[in-house]
């Protein structure tokens, strides 16, 4: 980013305007009582079902590629540490005062009159985000979408799992993300590879050998990127998708989430659902975004690099962010949550549901002892079928039977683990490019190449999920010194007898 605009600072731009706390009525009748309409996706009043349409956020850049400087939505500014999570309302209806604890909840019930009251103003604590993206999944759907998966994967499931998993406890969730635009110039230098023959030479009577002839050209690719909608997670917890003890992966799986379509917030979105608050800032996301928008950047041009179908090694790779724009945001999920216990440990296991797009993916409890028992049948049975194959076949594949087992069991606690299991931001953020330059110079050919793919590619390779990990590192410890920090100056207090 320029200079200029770095030194200037953030252009904050405000989403609340207009937005009052305490009472909101419906027009139609007065009534408070106002919650989503998962099948429409507007707010509906419960008293004589009025419907309201979904208003957009103002004042935020539409147009990414005219994009400069950094634009934040007001909702995402740094949180204030000691921000008073209590907000007391007085009911405009009877009077009565009405506390709000904005770290659990963005809307009470007067205790004396029963008419609902709202936080909407932005409070810096977290709470109260830009925009949100109302349900579209309904329960019923969620839950049959769990059972579904769960189903897949019953015959390992843990026993004490299957007797216990019900769909019942599923939970509509608004969990806080940030999602980023950016408008940038990526500049790509190194060199690639196409295979020119492909053959197999004989080494000895019963082995083959396979060569590779390909041509080296020198390559670059120069162009504007606009990235639309990049979505990260912007709680610490979840931001951990590493974590032994949560399957916090799973969550991160269901992306990406169609936020174009997100509204300004109004806390009546989040009637009768749960919601978390952020915890983390612009400033402690801003180096793995940018990671993340240089993962996009080197996908981007692979749709310019088909010819080198042995890969490309960029030995040079440079992204320019013209401009970022910041929105914090709730984004709807269906959560159902089991919690293994393993001796003195235990595992959280998640199965989660995008409620726009109803993707669905999770981790169920493995019976261990079943699992390794068949993998071992496996085993057996392929040592046999390695042993005799062998004997009418002068090939090396049969003896792959030998690994048999093991790759039953890998396969199979994938398959019901799904540790693997990620947003591809490399792929599925939106993105458009343009003005590209392209430069492709044959260098020399090369022979006998022992490797089906260029030594040392790297135009599919993926840098946001380990700077993912070091962000939670530095979270972690920023929170250990804060926590350190804020005991010391207690203990002065107690010594002053403060």
């Amino acid at each position: 980013m320029d200079e200029q605009n770095l030194n200037e600072g953030p252009q904050v731009v405000q989403t609340d305007v207009g937005a009052k706390d305490g009472q909101n009525k419906c027009p139609k009748c007065g009534a408070t009582d106002i919650s989503l309409n998962v099948k429409t996706g507007k707010l509906r009043c419960n008293f004589c079902r009025h419907e309201f349409e979904p208003q957009k956020v103002a004042g935020m850049q539409e147009d990414i590629s005219n994009l400069e400087g950094e634009i934040l939505g007001s909702g995402a500014q740094d949180i204030v540490a000691d921000t008073n999570d209590m907000v007391t309302f007085k009911c405009s209806s009877c009077g009565a005062e009405v506390v709000v604890d904005t770290a659990k909840a963005t809307q009470a019930r007067c205790h004396w009159c029963r008419n609902t009251l709202s936080v909407n103003q932005q409070i810096p604590n977290g709470a109260v985000p830009d925009v949100v993206l109302p349900f579209k999944v309904s329960k019923d759907e969620a839950k049959q979408a769990i059972e579904t998966f769960v189903g897949k994967r019953k015959f390992f499931a843990h026993p004490k799992f299957r007797e216990e998993f019900t769909t019942e406890n599923v939970m509509g969730v608004y969990l806080p993300y940030m999602i980023v635009d950016a408008n940038g110039h990526s500049t790509l230098k190194g060199q690639g590879e196409h295979e020119t023959r492909r053959y197999t030479v004989r080494r000895d009577e019963d082995h083959e050998d396979t060569y590779y002839d390909a041509d080296l050209y020198d390559v670059e690719r120069d162009f504007d990127i606009t990235i639309e909608g990049l979505t990260v997670e912007s709680s610490e917890d979840k931001l951990d998708t590493s974590n032994k003890h949560k399957t916090n992966n799973i969550i991160n799986s269901i992306m990406p989430f169609d936020t174009e379509n997100a509204v300004k917030w109004d806390s009546n979105y989040i009637h009768g659902y749960t919601s978390e608050k952020r915890d983390t800032n612009v400033t402690d996301l801003k180096d793995l975004v940018e990671v993340q928008c240089k993962d996009v950047a080197r996908f981007a041009a692979n749709d310019s690099l088909k010819f080198y179908d042995r890969g490309v090694r960029w030995d040079f790779e440079q992204l320019k962010l013209k401009g970022q724009q910041w929105k914090s945001a709730y984004l709807p999920v269906w959560l159902y949550s089991y919690q293994q216990k393993k001796g003195n440990d235990s595992i959280l296991h998640y199965v989660a549901v995008n409620a726009r797009s109803k993707e669905t993916m999770g981790s169920v409890p493995i019976h261990m002892p079943k699992l390794i028992a068949i993998s071992a049948i496996v085993e057996v049975l392929g040592i046999i079928s390695a042993f005799f194959i062998s004997n009418w076949s002068d090939k090396d594949w049969p003896w792959m039977f030998i690994l048999a087992g093991i790759i039953y069991y890998a396969v199979m606690y994938a398959r019901y683990r799904n540790q693997g299991a990620r947003h591809h931001h490399e792929t599925e953020t939106k993105t458009n490019v343009s003005n590209m330059t392209k430069v492709d110079n044959f260098v020399k050919s090369k022979k006998r190449l022992r490797n089906a793919t260029m030594d040392g590619a790297n135009n599919k390779l993926i840098h946001g999920q380990s700077s993912k990990k070091s962000l939670v590192k530095h979270l972690t410890e920023r929170a250990q010194e804060d926590y350190k920090e804020k005991i010391e100056k207690q203990e002065e207090k107690n010594l002053k007898g403060e």
